[in-house]
């Protein structure tokens, strides 16, 4: 599965799919080992998902004080 790309909801769909199956504790080592392997894969994929859309809803803007305070994004 690791050569498809998932977007944000079906990489966690995944995710739970994977902690479930490694929760039963009855697969092979090898077999688990795979399947935290694309976990971590899934996790760090998702994280950088949140990451960007984060940057994409949340502007830099100076303050009074001239530190940057966060302001939510509004279409211009």
């Amino acid at each position: 599965m690791a050569a498809k790309k998932l977007n944000f909801e079906q990489s966690l769909a995944r995710l739970d799919e994977i902690v479930r199956h490694l929760e039963k504790g009855d697969l092979p080592l090898s077999d688990s080992l795979s399947l935290f392997e694309e976990g971590t894969a899934l996790l760090s994929s998702a994280s950088r998902m949140l990451d960007e859309a984060e940057q994409k809803v949340v502007k830099l803007r100076k303050g009074a004080d001239r530190q940057p305070e966060e302001l939510p994004f509004e279409e211009e």
